[in-house]
């Protein structure tokens, strides 16, 4: 027999009979409308650490869960974990992009760039779009947060060479081993991680040309072969005869390297290689590169 004690349980919240029947009907209402969502009383961290981050991770690229890693260990929870996440709104994001854009590095004494800052938009803006997925939030906070604009902030300009630095560049690292690199760089566009992730598959000498298909991306303490993310990166290019003539240079060179090295050579496929034939850290093109610079008063 249902108990007195157990009656009141089931009538708390509300004062009235009729007070129950339009809090059942508006639950009934919002469950036929899909914005039901069972109350908890998670926070924004442990939302984003303990299970937006662990469901992600097997479903995008290495780089990028790092990438929002990162953004959530460093730049969000520090200063709107404890927040619920039921709770959360555009306003107290808009603070968190303040505070972000103002002190917002790990020294405390400068902010982040507003690039950086809608990258943590960004990250965020996934999450609680999946969390409203999920069933936690009815609507996604970040709609109502207004992100740091990208362009026309008055920032500073991207430098680049004109045609006369470019040539005593290319002019200065001549006798390089990785001049055929440089050059590559130069005359196409390439990213590092794609000349690094180079083959000599995908080269066509003959007639000029090649194939970007991969690009090779530090994670953690290793390297990983990472395939173009849009069609757009998976391109053929167009070399100039000096560019396919260094690319010749190059073959020979790591053959002579190869044969140096004999039976310790690692036939990795790669074109640019150390010189054991082991994959060449994009990292270390760029520290290679800053020392040219230096070398060459650029």
């Amino acid at each position: 027999t249902e108990t007195e004690e157990r009656r009141r349980q089931t009538r708390a919240g509300c004062a009235t009979k009729k007070d129950c029947h339009a809090a059942m009907n508006k639950l009934l209402v919002a469950v036929a409308e899909q914005t039901h969502v069972v109350p908890t009383k998670l926070s924004v961290k442990e939302f984003l650490a303990k299970e937006w981050l662990p469901a992600i991770k097997a479903t995008i690229r290495p780089t990028t869960y790092r990438s929002y890693e990162q953004h959530v260990t460093a730049h969000i929870v520090p200063h709107i974990g404890t927040l619920k996440l039921q709770q959360l709104s555009g306003a107290q994001v808009n603070a968190l992009y303040a505070k972000l854009a103002k002190d917002g590095k790990r020294d405390g004494k400068s902010g982040l760039s507003p690039r950086t800052v809608h990258h943590v938009h960004t990250c965020l803006h996934k999450a609680l779009k999946d969390a409203v997925r999920w069933g936690y939030l009815v609507r996604n906070p970040l709609d109502a947060a207004d992100p740091p604009k990208t362009s026309g902030n008055g920032g500073n300009e991207m430098k680049t060479w004109n045609a006369e630095q470019l040539s005593a560049f290319l002019v200065s690292v001549r006798d390089d081993r990785l001049f055929p690199l440089w050059r590559l760089l130069a005359m196409t566009g390439m990213r590092r991680g794609e000349a690094c992730g180079l083959r000599w598959e995908d080269l066509d000498l003959e007639h000029g040309r090649l194939a970007v298909r991969r690009a090779l991306i530090p994670h953690e303490d290793a390297l990983i072969v990472s395939e173009p993310k849009t069609a757009r990166g998976r391109r053929v290019i167009a070399m100039d005869a000096e560019t396919v003539e260094a690319l010749k240079q190059q073959a020979a060179r790591q053959l002579a390297e190869q044969q140096s090295w004999g039976d310790a050579w690692t036939d990795t496929g790669y074109v640019f290689t150390k010189e054991n034939g082991e994959s060449l850290h994009p990292q270390t093109v760029s520290r290679t590169f800053e020392q040219a610079l230096v070398e060459a008063k650029l």
